[in-house]
């Protein structure tokens, strides 16, 4: 889990996407293309059938993988209820990459059918950061009330703090000191994530997770607690993408229309549902006007297209790359289908934003030494804290001697005499004179990956007025 939500970072962006789209027929409503229906011909008629089919593909995407990554998580986890993570990732763990060793993560799916479902964040000592945050069934994160900004009124009592998650519709009476939290659907899946600083913070971490508190609101109102018991983490051996990718076409519009017909689709999206509903796909309907090998070429090509789909929008500066643009898609169908396909769980930039680096770690055989130099008043400008972790060639955590994955974060490091920040980036320990907290290890040899993590990033990193430096050979 926690390496699906950081994959999210950079790589996902949309720059060729219109030439892939005009070759594979895909002609997205709402990206300002559509069929005026006259004159055609019986293959252009096919031919449309299938483009229509790619589009509501790529539209669909992101609510049937968010169902069967609920549907994978409720096997083991109650809905309403929390699923913490309770360690840090070592290199033995093989299953995810790019996993996040600066936070613990806290998952619950929500189910607002029935009624809302109240959310208690205990008090968390100034410093440490935190963020929860709320998805809708199409993967939009709606709201995200965290340390930095916990979303209540000012001049409001401090910690805890009380939110309560409404779905669409609700109309009713909640507590003074409550926050209203309103959804589109009432499928929700909440991401909780709390700052860990190392190892031996973990049991702090731990506490805090113990007072997060998911109620009914009748059983608040009425004094009832939080149901108890512990969920233990379960390794699932099909993720939830895979299982979506392989479905057939007519399984996954048949999924497809009914999940809309309990999630609905925002308002902004009518003129493409009312492309889909030419070949039967709408909330509450089923596939017809298109033969099934239509559908199933049109289903082909909208999953040619997902895996080499460029953003045009992603920053790419001193060999890093990053996006300031996920959590909210609006009718970019293609970037929301993207993003979904990648990991799920992309937050809103203003909590973080994760710049991404490639390089080899050796030439011909002879390990390479690099240098990151922060110039002085040019550290990485961020409102809570900020890291850089090293991963092999496949994404995975470096079995390095030292035991050291990460730095910026767990130990602090040492500026430099002119208050520039230099960071030694290479497999042997660069001696002495190099602060424990300004050594990143990398691999001895091969490929290897640098991904930055900057927490509550400050306007200047949103703006593109402030980029990583450049990772340099050293001297």
């Amino acid at each position: 889990m926690d390496g699906e939500l950081d994959r999210l970072s950079t790589r996902v962006s949309r720059r060729t996407a219109f030439g892939l789209a005009a070759a594979a027929g895909i002609t997205l409503a709402a990206c300002g293309r559509s069929d005026d229906g006259t004159g055609a011909t019986p293959s252009s008629a096919a031919a449309d059938a299938r483009g229509i089919a790619a589009d509501a593909y790529i539209y669909g995407y992101p609510l049937v993988l968010m169902d069967a990554t609920r549907t994978a998580f409720e096997a083991i986890v109650p809905t309403n209820r929390f699923l913490h993570a309770d360690s840090l990732p070592t290199p033995a763990r093989r299953d995810l990459v790019r996993v996040n060793i600066d936070t613990l993560y806290s998952i619950a799916w929500l189910d607002l059918a029935t009624e809302p479902i109240v959310l208690r964040m205990p008090a968390v000592e100034s410093g440490r950061f935190w963020v929860m945050q709320f998805l809708d069934a199409w993967t939009n994160t709606v709201h995200s009330p965290g340390s930095i900004r916990p979303r209540v009124e000012p001049g409001a009592p401090g910690p805890p703090y009380t939110y309560v998650v409404t779905g669409p519709g609700w109309a009713g009476e909640l507590p003074d000191d409550a926050v209203r939290l309103e959804m589109p659907t009432p499928m929700v899946w909440l991401i909780g994530r709390i700052q860990v600083d190392g190892s031996e913070d973990v049991p702090a971490v731990l506490a805090l997770q113990r007072e997060l508190a998911l109620v009914p609101l009748g059983d608040w109102l009425a004094g009832r607690p939080a149901p108890e018991g512990t969920v233990e983490p379960v390794e699932t051996t099909t993720p939830p993408a895979f299982r979506v990718g392989s479905m057939d076409a007519d399984s996954f519009f048949t999924r497809l229309c009914a999940l809309m017909a309990v999630n609905p689709p925002a308002p902004e999206d009518a003129p493409a549902l009312a492309r889909f509903a030419r070949i039967g796909i709408r909330p509450g309907g089923a596939v017809t006007g298109i033969s099934a090998a239509d559908l199933d070429d049109g289903v082909a090509a909208a999953r040619r297209q997902l895996p080499t789909y460029i953003d045009p929008d992603t920053t790419v500066a001193n060999g890093w790359e990053y996006s300031t643009e996920l959590g909210e898609y609006g009718t970019d169908y293609r970037l929301r289908a993207r993003v979904a396909q990648q990991g799920l769980g992309a937050n809103l930039p203003e909590h973080a934003i994760y710049p991404n680096l490639n390089g080899l770690a050796d030439t011909g055989g002879t390990p390479n030494r690099y240098r990151l130099r922060f110039l002085p008043g040019q550290f990485p400008p961020v409102d809570a804290f900020w890291s850089i972790t090293a991963y092999d060639g496949d994404g995975f955590l470096i079995p390095h001697p030292s035991g050291i994955h990460s730095v910026g974060h767990h130990i602090p490091p040492v500026p430099d005499p002119d208050g520039s920040l230099t960071l030694a980036v290479q497999y042997e320990q660069p001696g002495s004179a190099v602060p424990a907290g300004n050594w990143l290890p990398i691999p001895d040899a091969g490929p290897f990956s640098l991904t930055m993590r900057l927490y509550a990033p400050r306007p200047s990193v949103l703006r593109g007025e402030w980029h990583p430096p450049a990772l340099e050979p050293a001297p």
